[in-house]
């Protein structure tokens, strides 16, 4: 069984790189993945099938609610978003822009963040260069602002009620880290992203409704994947993980680059754990969350909205996180 899930795992990661029916039809593939991984590991059960088909649902009401306001309201807000960048220098609005989305994201959910991401980036006119990478630093951003409350992702719900701790615990705990991330994230962006080559005076043609519908279906979809991907390697994860250094655990938790992390959370967190154990393998969750698509919802919407593929993510995508999971671990984990 081991063995198998191993190639499964390694399918996993290399699918998308390797085939184009993979990462054209990403949802799809991880989906069969996830299934085979559940029915390998023995996790299948009528629960885990109505709980993974319930999963999505709220996530999925909440992109196609998203992309419905965004087609009604898309003249005013595109008119906001035209008048503030040109009335503020480009790099400034830039980093004004992926810290606060960050930090949004832990009251208005990160899936509302990814749509505001996709809707701002659609308006202005970045080379695809700077566009990949406002997208990508932009979803390290939101990934790391949604967890300060369990309102922003599930994530943090399921860390909050693991722990059996208050609203604003994941807050105190990781708020300073978190800021500081946030800071550094929207510094980068300054520099990294070139500014608009114009802003259009026209706005973007209206997304269709069956493309809404469509993006949705797709998010649930991938959800309920992530749902089967989570339940079918936990154990092996859980042999893996049990007991390990907070060291340990927060670089192997780079495995949320392609996993669910609030599934990873369940399994790791307990409520007796110290806080600097808490601390360590939640960011390490959060950080590699970002490397490549599948590690975090917002990355899923972005990409899928803006045609960004794996490989373009990557290239971009890892050796960032890989630079933040370093640059953290030298100065809070050790």
């Amino acid at each position: 069984m081991t063995m198998v899930l191993v190639v499964l795992l390694a399918a996993v990661l290399a699918g998308p790189f390797l085939s184009k029916f993979a990462e054209r039809y990403l949802e799809f593939y991880l989906f069969w993945l996830g299934l085979a991984a559940v029915l390998v590991s023995g996790s299948w059960s009528a629960e885990l099938l109505v709980s993974s088909a319930k999963e999505p649902v709220a996530i999925t009401v909440a992109v196609f609610a998203a992309g419905v306001l965004f087609r009604i309201g898309q003249a005013p807000f595109g008119r906001a978003v035209r008048f503030t960048e040109q009335h503020l220098p480009s790099r400034l609005f830039t980093a004004l822009f992926v810290f606060s989305i960050g930090l949004a994201s832990s009251v208005i959910t990160a899936i509302i963040a990814a749509v505001l991401l996709v809707s701002v980036v659609s308006l202005l006119d970045y080379d695809r260069r700077s566009q990949i990478r406002l997208v990508i630093l932009s979803c390290y951003s939101i990934g790391l602002g949604a967890v300060l409350t369990p309102l922003g992702e599930p994530l943090s719900t399921i860390a909050t009620s693991r722990l059996g701790e208050s609203f604003f615990f994941l807050f105190r705990l990781l708020g300073e880290d978190v800021l500081l991330a946030l800071a550094v994230i929207a510094a980068a962006a300054a520099v990294l992203v070139r500014p608009p080559r114009h802003i259009s005076r026209t706005l973007p043609v209206k997304e269709t409704w069956h493309a809404i519908a469509a993006r949705s279906g797709q998010v649930y979809v991938f959800v309920m994947a992530l749902g089967f991907l989570g339940a079918g390697f936990a154990p092996l994860l859980g042999h893996l993980l049990d007991g390990r250094s907070p060291a340990f655990l927060y670089w192997a938790n780079m495995i949320s680059a392609v996993l669910d992390n609030a599934t990873l959370a369940s399994i790791e967190l307990n409520p007796s754990m110290e806080a600097a154990t808490v601390r360590a393998i939640l960011m390490g969750l959060i950080i590699s969350g970002g490397m490549l698509i599948p590690g975090n919802i917002p990355n899923i919407i972005a990409a899928g909205k803006l045609s960004i593929t794996s490989r373009e993510w990557a290239v971009f995508g890892v050796p960032v996180g890989l630079a933040g999971m370093l640059l953290y671990f030298l100065l809070f984990v050790q």
